[in-house]
Parts: C-alpha cells; sequence; structure tokens
C-alpha cells in the first residue's frame, strides 16, 4: 500500500522518515521545488535539522506522485488545509486522506476532518493527532498517537504503525480533533503564564482549569468526554504546555515576556485561539481562559491584565 505525505514541513517529514525506515512505501511531497532539490541532494531538511531523510524515502514537488498513492497524509497548517484540498478534490476523490494538522478553519469553523469531508466528500477521512514533536518521532523516539476515522480503521492503524509509532485508533474524530486544536490555545496560554513570570504553580492551575474548558467545549459539540482523558486531549496538552519544543508554548512565552516572535512559524493556536471564541458565544458556552488568551493574541491586552481579568472571576466550587 503507497502512503504519501503532503507537506514538507517538520511534522510532515518526521512521519516520512519514521515511516520509511519502517520499510514502507512512502513519498514525501512538497510544493518548493527548490526545497525539494536541496533535500533530495543533502538527504536533510533544513526545518528538521536531526534527522536524516532516508534513502529510501521519495522525495518530489510532482503532484501526481501524491496523488497516486492510496494513503495520504496531509501534514499541511489547518488553516490551508481547505484551500489545498478544494483546489484538488477531483484527483484526492476516493482516497483515504489523514489530516496531520490541529486547529480550527476560521473561514468554515470545522475542524481537519470535517473540512476533509466538506471538501472531498468520497473520501475515507481520518486525523492522526496526539503528543508527538516532530524531532522526537525523526529521532525513532517512542511516540503513541490517536487514529480517530467515523468507519473500522483498524486496516489503516496497521499500514500507518511503526516499531516507534505506536497508534490507538477510535471513531471519535469530534473529541481527537478538537483535543487537538484547543490544546494549543493552552500551550499559548501557559507559555504567557511562564513568560510573565507567574510561575509553576500558576501554570499548573492554568492546565487544569484549560482541560475543563477544553471539555466543556468538546463535549457540547458531541465530542466523548472519554477522548479528551486520552491522548489526543489531556496527553497532547500536557506535553505542549510544558516543553519549549512546542511554537505554540514559545508563541506565549514572547507574549509573555514582551518580546517578539519568529513570524515565518506557523503557530496553530493564535488562529484556533480566535475560531474557539467565536464557538464559545454561538454555543453559549464560558471559556475564559482562550477569551483571555485570544485577546492576548490580537494585542487587546497584556499580560497583567489578562490576569487580573482571570483572578478576579467570582468565586464558586471546582
Amino acid at each position: 500500500m503507497r502512503i504519501a505525505v503532503a507537506g514538507g514541513g517538520a511534522f510532515g517529514t518526521a512521519l516520512a522518515i519514521a515511516m520509511a525506515l519502517d520499510g514502507k512505501d512512502v513519498t514525501l511531497w512538497a510544493r518548493n521545488a527548490d526545497a525539494v532539490t536541496q533535500m533530495n541532494s543533502s538527504r536533510l531538511n533544513p526545518r528538521l535539522p536531526d534527522g536524516t531523510l532516508p534513502d529510501e524515502l521519495m522525495i518530489t514537488d510532482d503532484l501526481q506522485q501524491l496523488f497516486a498513492a492510496d494513503i495520504i497524509l496531509l501534514a499541511t497548517p489547518a488553516q490551508t488545509l481547505r484551500g489545498f484540498l478544494e483546489h484538488h478534490t477531483a484527483s484526492l476523490a476516493g482516497k483515504t486522506l489523514v489530516a496531520c494538522c490541529k486547529g480550527i478553519d476560521l473561514t468554515s469553523m470545522t475542524g481537519p476532518v470535517d473540512t476533509i469531508r466538506r471538501a472531498v466528500p468520497s473520501a475515507n477521512a481520518a486525523i492522526l493527532t496526539g503528543p508527538s514533536f516532530a524531532a522526537d518521532i525523526a529521532r525513532g523516539l517512542p511516540t503513541a498517537l490517536t487514529l480517530a476515522a467515523d468507519q473500522d480503521s483498524d486496516d489503516l492503524q496497521k499500514a500507518l504503525s511503526t516499531n516507534t509509532l505506536r497508534l490507538y485508533r477510535t471513531t471519535d474524530t469530534i473529541g481527537a480533533e478538537l483535543g487537538g486544536a484547543l490544546k494549543n490555545v493552552m500551550a499559548i496560554a501557559c507559555g504567557v503564564c511562564m513568560g510573565a513570570g507567574l510561575g509553576e504553580s500558576a501554570r499548573a492551575a492554568l492546565i487544569t482549569r484549560g482541560f475543563a474548558e477544553m471539555q466543556r467545549l468538546a463535549t457540547t459539540l458531541g465530542a466523548q468526554p472519554d477522548t479528551l482523558n486520552g491522548l489526543s486531549g489531556f496527553g497532547d496538552l500536557t506535553l505542549t504546555c510544558t516543553s519549549d519544543q512546542s511554537r505554540n508554548y514559545r508563541f506565549g512565552l514572547a507574549i509573555g515576556a514582551g518580546k517578539t516572535f519568529d513570524q515565518t512559524t506557523t503557530v496553530e493556536g493564535a488562529a484556533t485561539a480566535q475560531a474557539i471564541v467565536q464557538l464559545a458565544k454561538i454555543h453559549d458556552i464560558e471559556l475564559p481562559i482562550c477569551t483571555v488568551t485570544a485577546k492576548l493574541i490580537t494585542n487587546e491586552i497584556d499580560a497583567q491584565t489578562a490576569l487580573s481579568a482571570l483572578l478576579s472571576r467570582p468565586l464558586k466550587e471546582e
């Protein structure tokens, strides 16, 4: 079974490396022809300096090589996923499409799985998500992820698992995609907390209360509570809120410390925070941490004002 990864960023490259080393027939597609030439020549991707590209891994900018695969892993940013799918709907028809991004589309207000369903109705839509850093995957360190699909995904689980990637399957696509999207917002909040010097205790409180917000929104939108307690929710939340390998966390650190952040770095949680605030209004749900974080991102308030807003909330039972 042929597997292709769409997206030459760090995460897509890491997945391609892990699968190629496991002996799978895998192709890495990137849109930048110069980058492809460089990767083929050096067997390195500048976006993932610790990962050597195996000789067995085919790297191309030819879309036909991508579309020839049976399973396509979509490792594109959440905000560009819909455009890519709509532009290539005919070529992707009937394929197994696995989203590998985490976020909520700001225009359609949909998660990655629903975005695939709408753009390519005939595709078998799924999402691969959970606590994972590209550098760890590329180095062959053990990683456990959630594979969520509407229908039985036993064959897909076997096709994508490797000696170092252990996949757990679920049919709760809503819970899986929302867990991955919401934890990015919480990672930004925790970064702000640490960047502003508020301390580990404050961060622990943010993680805990942030997780409650994640569950509140996700279950309202139809997720199963147990899904949020698993890898795609609590597991991913724990990882990204405590490590500076997380781009969302580093982005928050910069906000909290009053520093600038590299504008070329994709921070999925920045757009997702705005989408979450809109969803909260639509469904009349109170999400104070998400709301404050969204305002921090757009510079409507500063870290100290955000802290005061959270601490001045009415006292209540946990």
